[in-house]
């Protein structure tokens, strides 16, 4: 008789942060992961004493994927402050996007959850600041650099407004060249190269 395979904890913990992102916490169940990886809720207790240990366990993965794995995947690819801020940017949005966004409106309504919150944005804010450093040299000017940095990467996905003929991304690009002091600026009606 062949031995049971059981569900990784990653595996829960990679199925909450998935129902995290559409749902918000409220959508974290354990029946409904259960399903969602195709075994029984039993195994579940196996790895986390409760749903509580499981939202700890992905606010962890969570924030040391926002972190650490972020700035190492950037880094490991080398080029300069201005390639490394828009790969940062690009994989932040690609990769982490759905469940921060889940994150910041679960820190509205609980206090530990803002305070881990405020730890990750502290820690890619530093992050960000090293490599405008690298770029400009007025430190009110690298401050807010970054904050625009930081909130056009959050609050674009908050915006409705139509560019006047351009994608989002092209208007992205755009500000995103702005902000880094240099790359090519748009005449009116051309396009980003390589921009959807």
């Amino acid at each position: 008789m062949a031995a049971e395979t059981r569900t990784p904890p990653s595996a829960w913990i990679d199925a909450g942060l998935t129902a995290l992102a559409a749902g918000g916490p409220d959508a974290v169940r354990v029946e409904v992961l259960a399903k969602a990886l195709g075994v029984t809720k039993g195994g579940f207790y196996g790895h986390f004493a409760d749903r509580g240990t499981l939202l700890e366990e992905m606010l962890v993965t969570w924030e040391r994927m926002s972190t650490d794995l972020l700035f190492e995947s950037v880094e490991s690819e080398g080029g300069d402050a201005r390639a490394k801020i828009r790969r940062a940017g690009l994989l932040a949005g690609e990769r982490l996007l759905p469940i921060d966004l889940a994150i910041r409106d679960w820190a509205r309504r609980d206090p530990a959850v803002a305070e881990r919150l405020r730890r990750v944005d502290n820690q890619r804010m530093d992050y960000l600041r090293s490599l405008m450093r690298e770029i400009f040299t007025d430190e009110d000017e690298v401050e807010a650099r970054c904050l625009l940095a930081f909130s056009l990467l959050i609050g674009k996905h908050f915006m409705a407004a139509d560019h006047d003929g351009r994608s989002r991304d092209e208007v992205t690009e755009l500000a995103g060249a702005l902000l880094l002091g240099g790359g090519p600026v748009l005449e009116p009606g051309s396009r980003v190269p390589g921009a959807g």
